[in-house]
């Protein structure tokens, strides 16, 4: 592969602290329909980024990753706050950076080449000079010999090549990285996050530090050397992690493991403390009205079941690999069996309960009375829906008033969504129907006969 390095005679540009970027008591809101609010995506948030380092913004759904990545590139403001890149206040577009995105967002009537130059060209770098760095950069991702190449012709994996090489072709101080290999299949991605890897390792990589944004607990740990958690509805600093690990990174090695059982005990805990949760600390008491996780029945009962089949399989980053799961698909699906008592999650390894074991190995209608059982005394959300229901006449409510009622403490968009959970788990337990032509919820007369 061709050198693409770094101008090492000149020193990086920093703020008085030593940091490249850095963003203070940043915070980001919407306004929410019909003047129904203010909807807090990023609450406070304070970071650093350091010259020669890769930093991991690690969070789930509703943590804001991506909103903050885009504030600090100046692509949209902050509703107050600041952002500071190179000591100088972030106004606009930073200059500084550059990002890789998700969807590899290539013009589709651009050859890889002139997808490469584009950025030079519109910061007026003249053609001879663009088209030399964007060989070398093209060289550097593997793709020499597709220059000419149009992205219909590429496949996943290489089109987030001509991304990098994109990137790359500025030498921007911070490379900006947005879930740049979720797109991909799993070799895929695995792959390419390895030559990025090496290229950092080698000293041949074409900016000054990373930031990286991902809900991959392992792709964190395996690429950074800082992971910062972020909370989810707002989005805040939970904390950080160090990366103490050696690189090359060795996935065999225990303290590997170690970190990311940590981080995965921090994210399956949203409540709790991350320094507390690395160092091993017991959590602290779950809030009394959690939002639902978002998943399916099928889902918790799909879990339940592998679990009951193979008991050996305990450990979640396995199960993860095992499944072909994202962490950001399994976790609801975890959170989901903890809060409903059928599950137990421990240094990073889940079990059964005893009510979970009895679940999985039910038959249909008992695995329905426990997963009603365990509904009524563990989701107030789902006992507000039937209590409700208990107390009217007719045993029917319009869904509207519940949606009234969960808008007051979540977004519209979110509200909706802890409704559609409530309803699919509930329907499972027979607690309660739903006639989507008149938009009601209805009390089955033996259902309710049965718990009265």
């Amino acid at each position: 592969m061709a050198t693409l390095r770094i101008n090492d005679a000149k020193a990086p540009a920093t703020d008085r602290n030593g940091a490249l970027i850095r963003a203070v008591n940043v915070c980001k809101s919407f306004e929410l329909p019909d003047g129904n609010g203010i909807f807090t995506v990023l609450d406070n948030i304070n970071l650093a980024v350091r010259p020669g380092e890769i930093v991991a913004l690690l969070g789930r759904s509703g943590s804001g990753k991506s909103t903050l990545l885009r504030i600090l590139a100046g692509l949209i403001p902050a509703s107050s706050g600041d952002v500071f890149s190179s000591g100088r206040r972030v106004t606009g577009p930073n200059p500084d950076v550059t990002m890789v995105f998700q969807s590899f967002a290539l013009l589709p009537w651009l050859t890889v080449q002139q997808n490469v130059e584009l950025g030079l060209e519109a910061i007026g770098v003249p053609a001879k000079e663009r088209q030399a760095r964007a060989l070398k950069a093209i060289d550097m991702v593997g793709l020499d010999g597709f220059e000419s190449a149009y992205p219909k012709e590429l496949s996943g994996g290489m089109r987030q090549r001509v991304g990098f090489a994109r990137a790359f072709v500025k030498q921007p101080k911070v490379l900006f990285m947005d879930e740049p290999f979720s797109a991909l299949d799993v070799l895929t991605a695995e792959n390419l996050r390895g030559e990025i890897s090496d290229l950092w390792e080698k000293g041949d990589f074409p900016a000054q530090s990373v930031l990286i944004v991902t809900h991959n607990i392992e792709e964190a740990v395996y690429l950074a050397d800082r992971v910062i958690i972020l909370g989810a509805n707002p989005g805040r600093v939970r904390g950080e992690v160090v990366i103490d690990l050696p690189r090359p990174r060795d996935r065999s090695s225990r303290r590997y493991k170690e970190l990311v059982d940590g981080i995965y005990i921090v994210m399956t805990n949203p409540d709790r403390d991350v320094t507390a949760a690395m160092a091993g600390v017991p959590p602290r008491r779950e809030t009394p009205y959690p939002p639902l996780p978002h998943a399916t029945v099928g889902g918790i009962s799909g879990l339940l079941e592998l679990l009951q089949e193979r008991p050996e399989l305990r450990d979640l980053p396995e199960i993860s690999s095992t499944l072909q799961l994202a962490t950001d698909d399994l976790l609801p699906i975890v959170d989901a069996a903890v809060m409903l008592g059928l599950a137990e999650v421990r240094q990073g390894d889940i079990t059964l309960t005893d009510a979970g074991r009895a679940f999985a190995t039910a038959d249909i209608q008992t695995s329905k009375e426990i997963f009603r059982a365990q509904l009524l005394e563990r989701v107030p959300t789902v006992k507000m829906l039937y209590n409700t229901l208990k107390e009217k006449p007719n045993g029917s409510m319009r869904a509207g008033f519940f949606l009234d009622i969960l808008d007051e403490h979540f977004p519209r968009e979110e509200a909706q969504h802890q409704f559609e959970t409530a309803v699919d788990w509930g329907r499972y337990a027979e607690l309660f129907e739903y006639d989507r032509g008149e938009d009601r919820l209805l009390l089955p007369v033996e259902v309710s006969e049965l718990t009265d």
